[in-house]
Formats: structure tokens, sequence, C-alpha cells
């Protein structure tokens, strides 16, 4: 798709979206590694001299957490992932660009959702 230089964001636009995602990259995988650690460190909640109805209950709930834990993780990996195709699209000159109507996405709806590829019009239709 060949992008209009009318219908996309000026270079220097492009650099406060690229600093905006940068940001967020780096807070993501923080958030990631937090998650990962907590997924790590919940086999042991100190339960081990507790009554075992109690130790049986922790394992449920552990697993749950567990669960939880993977899901939000990958998630996260998701996002940053779609985040680091934002940045290539940056690169390319085709940030901004709604992939459906092809025209510029709100720059208020990219600042909420920086690794938007379609416009509120594009998202309504799907509906």
């Amino acid at each position: 798709m060949k992008v209009d230089t009318n219908n996309r964001y000026s270079d220097k636009e492009l650099a406060e979206f690229k600093m905006l995602i940068t940001e967020k990259i780096e807070k993501a995988q923080h958030d990631l590694e937090l998650i990962k650690s907590a997924y790590m460190n919940d086999h042991n909640n100190g339960t081990d001299d507790t009554a075992p109805t109690f130790k049986a209950f922790e394992e449920g709930s552990e697993t749950m957490s567990k669960e939880a834990n993977s899901q939000l993780a990958i998630r996260q990996e998701k996002f940053i992932r779609d985040l680091k195709n934002a940045l290539i699209r940056i690169e390319n000159k085709t940030y901004g660009v709604c992939r459906v109507t092809g025209k510029l996405i709100q720059k208020e709806r990219l600042k909420l959702v920086p690794h938007a590829t379609l416009s509120i019009e594009a998202k309504n239709m799907q509906k």
C-alpha cells in the first residue's frame, strides 16, 4: 500500500510517537519480568508447617495463580510484539494510517493505543 505523503504523520510527529512507544515497551518489558518472577516465586508460600487441608487449598489457589500469571505474561508478550510492530511502521512511515480506510488514525487514539492499526471508524465497521 503506497501512502500519500499528505496522508501520513510528519517525521517530527513520528519521532514523538517513537519516543512514546519506546517508553511503553520498556515499561511493558519491566512488567513482564515482574509477572515472570512472581510466577517463579509462587512455588513456596510458606505453608510447609500448616494443616494439610490448608495446604491443599493453597495448592489449588497456587494453580489458579499460575494460570492467571501465565495468561498475563502471554498478553504482555503480545502487547510488546504489537508495540515493536508499531516501531516498524514508524520506520516505514506507515504508522498511524488505518489499514482499512487508509485515513490517518486520530492522534488522541494513538496516544492512548499507540499500537492501533484501525481508526475508530474502521473499528466501528467491525461491530
